[in-house]
């Protein structure tokens, strides 16, 4: 069994739904077996409905109205353009009508009390899935095969993390086989909502933004499947973003944890989270351009190459470099746990850490936009030694990046972090910070904003993948 997950740009018109439609028949055909559809909401749909509710919780009472209208006259357009069938086209418009009446009066509630708590930002944020997936089981079926959507509330069982919450797999196992296997096994095609789920109690969740591959995953190995097929909008797993470095390669293969690494320092083509549930269970991952079909794309395993040695350059941006410095932390234990302990009451997420060895410094990088409430928290937690004057301050550098040198081949290779080193010295790109994870599988590097692209390109260059 394939599961296949389509995102928002693969699903963006109902021309591309339709196109959809034909490479789940092409996959049908060519497995024997109907494939599981996984489906994002249309490209941009998402944006609008959560700045719906936002702007009705801030008292706006018309952004939201809006917004309902041009949403019903973009998916009534792409039933037009994939849905030949009159009365299935009079009947899916009649449920998208209803769906949005119901968004409506859940915004015109979050407008009356003048707030949007986490859990009704999921109710409204996870309807884009609910519409899109309803016009692509349509288009399937204007095509002549048998389809039906699926609610992932109905099977994707999670915590009651409001905004990324986890599965519950001893709960979703069960339940997704019981809901899907039937289906395939009678050659229907389940159309399923990715990005949501639900609580025990049924309350409406989701995985967290840009998480529908991560929901294909979770049924990939609820499932068993043979392999999970990402079909977006370029040709694969990239050596680096093709926006910054024009000659950027595509990737034949790449493992588990050097993907998951690129994800979490910024590369876009798949959710961070997307490798941990098929990871555990050794199921490929494809990713597939639907725009290109015939591309062969990146085949995912877990089974890493050192050739190339680095697989790929990727960067974050709007970092600020957080530093606590001071001669009496020397030999001192428990302070770097009060400062993450303090990091961690704020709500924000450390990308990178680095320590001196004299143990008179500790820094951090995190977002831009978390640092103000991390600066104040950590200076409440260190409030007596800062009056003491045993730590000299908490400072914060805004305006850095961190670029991030991914491969399974750096691990033991000696001469990576010289050639790194280098490529950026010929540049004029002074080093801020540097750090290495354990797994080998990742060199990261803090610079000034404005030099990470320059960065990037030279590091590419410095390890020829623009020949792959």
């Amino acid at each position: 069994m394939i599961v296949m997950k389509f995102g928002g740009t693969s699903v963006g018109t109902g021309e591309r739904m339709a196109n959809v439609a034909r490479l789940t028949q092409r996959a049908f055909e060519a497995t024997g077996q109907a494939p599981v559809v996984v489906v994002s909401a249309m490209n941009g749909v998402t944006n609008s409905l959560r700045r719906a509710a936002e702007t009705a919780a801030a008292g706006d009472p018309e952004t939201f109205r809006l917004i309902r209208r041009e949403l019903q006259e973009r998916h009534f357009q792409a039933i037009a353009e994939c849905v030949a069938d009159v009365e299935l086209a009079r009947g899916l418009r009649a449920e998208v009508s209803e769906l949005l009446h119901g968004f409506e009066t859940l915004c015109q509630s979050i407008y009356t009390l003048g707030e949007l708590t986490p859990r009704g930002m999921d109710a409204v944020s996870g309807l884009g899935e609910r519409l899109s997936a309803r016009i692509v089981a349509a288009a399937m079926r204007s095509l002549g095969l048998k389809a039906q959507m699926v609610e992932a509330t109905e099977i994707i069982i999670t915590d009651d993390q409001f905004g990324a919450a986890a599965p519950l797999f001893e709960e979703t196992i069960p339940r997704a086989q019981a809901k899907l296997l039937p289906l395939v096994q009678e050659g229907i095609v389940p159309v399923v909502t990715g990005f949501i789920g639900a609580t025990r109690r049924g309350v409406p969740t989701t995985l967290g933004r840009g998480s529908s591959d991560y929901s294909a995953t979770i049924l990939g190995r609820c499932l068993n499947a043979q392999e999970v097929w990402i079909w977006t909008d370029v040709d694969g797993v990239m050596t680096a973003d093709p926006r910054i470095v024009p000659d950027a390669r595509t990737l034949p293969t790449i493992s588990y944890g050097e993907v998951a690494e690129l994800s979490f320092f910024g590369a876009k083509v798949l959710h961070p989270m997307t490798m941990q549930p098929v990871a555990q269970m050794d199921i490929p991952v494809r990713v597939l351009n639907s725009f290109n079909p015939d591309h062969p794309g990146t085949l995912i395993t877990n089974r890493p190459s050192d050739h190339p040695i680095v697989k790929g350059i990727t960067a974050i941006r709007d970092l600020s470099l957080i530093t606590v410095e001071g001669r009496g932390m020397q030999g001192v234990p428990g302070v770097a746990g009060r400062v993450f302990t303090a990091v961690a009451r704020s709500g924000a997420s450390v990308l990178m850490i680095t320590q001196s060895s004299s143990e008179q410094s500790i820094c951090f990088v995190l977002r831009t936009v978390d640092t103000p409430g991390v600066v104040k928290a950590v200076e409440d937690e260190l409030a007596l030694e800062l009056m003491r004057g045993s730590i000299d301050a908490v400072r914060s550098h805004d305006g850095m990046a961190i670029i991030a040198v991914v491969g399974a081949g750096m691990r033991g290779k000696p001469g990576i972090a010289v050639r790194v080193f280098q490529a950026l010295a010929e540049r004029n790109i002074n080093i801020v910070s540097i750090a290495q994870g354990s797994s080998e599988y990742n060199l990261s590097l803090v610079v000034a904003q404005e030099d990470v692209d320059e960065g990037v390109r030279a590091i590419h260059r410095q390890f020829g993948l623009h020949e792959i």
